[in-house]
């Protein structure tokens, strides 16, 4: 099954829209391997009240734990939101040969706004990185949730 990238950011945003209906930031992420979805996830930091539990690195950890082995490779991560540091440093770790991001993030982005981690050639790997795939949608239901939270 072959399916573009505006299909997978798609099911990314369905994660997004989980993380958005437990009031948490509304980022999803999915990883493909072999035309399936094999780890999924959306941010649940205020949930678990760990700082560590962000979309990227809940999707990375099921799709290594369904593959048996810390190196994603042949896999694509499609992420909503451009990945911050720690989740950029993760996708290079384990190795995943193609990023697809929504939304820029020009705070906290590390893969092209503020930081380029996922190609930075001092790393003993680089990830071929696109961003803005689905960007209205993406940036759209971030924009919403911070609107709400401001008018709270």
């Amino acid at each position: 099954m072959n399916q573009s990238h505006e299909y997978w950011m798609q099911q990314a945003l369905r994660e997004a829209e989980n993380a958005l209906s437990r009031n948490e930031v509304p980022v999803g992420a999915v990883v493909i391997y072999d035309g399936l979805i094999i780890g999924k996830g959306s941010n649940q930091t205020e949930m678990l009240q760990d700082p560590t539990a962000h979309a990227e690195i809940i999707a990375i950890t099921a799709a290594a734990s369904y593959l048996g082995n810390k190196w994603l490779e042949n896999c694509t991560l499609y992420v909503t939101l451009e990945p911050c540091t720690m989740c950029a440093g993760a996708i290079v770790l384990a190795r995943i040969p193609l990023l697809i991001f929504g939304a820029y993030d020009p705070k906290a982005g590390a893969c092209s706004s503020l930081y380029t981690i996922t190609n930075d050639p001092r790393l003993n790997h680089r990830v071929p990185t696109k961003g803005g795939v689905f960007e209205e949608k993406c940036s759209g239901i971030l924009k919403e949730f911070f609107f709400k939270k401001r008018a709270n």
